[in-house]
């Protein structure tokens, strides 16, 4: 197989700056497999209302964010 791992788009790369720029990938990848982090990530509530259950007028004083 001869054909590049990585591609450069526009301009030109030495080789050094293509060796550096795998070596910085390879190891933020093996980083991120050796954390420990939970699947999922997310609040216990959603951060969206449903429309269809909200009531139709609220005070402009209540509004938040």
């Amino acid at each position: 197989m001869n054909s590049p791992d990585i591609r450069v788009e526009k301009g030109h790369a030495e080789p050094e700056e293509v060796a550096a720029i795998t070596a910085i990938l390879l190891a933020r990848a093996a980083a991120h497999t050796a954390t420990s982090t939970p699947a999922h990530r997310g609040r216990a509530k959603a951060g969206w209302r449903r429309l269809e259950r909200e009531p139709g007028f609220r005070a402009p004083h209540s509004w938040h964010g």
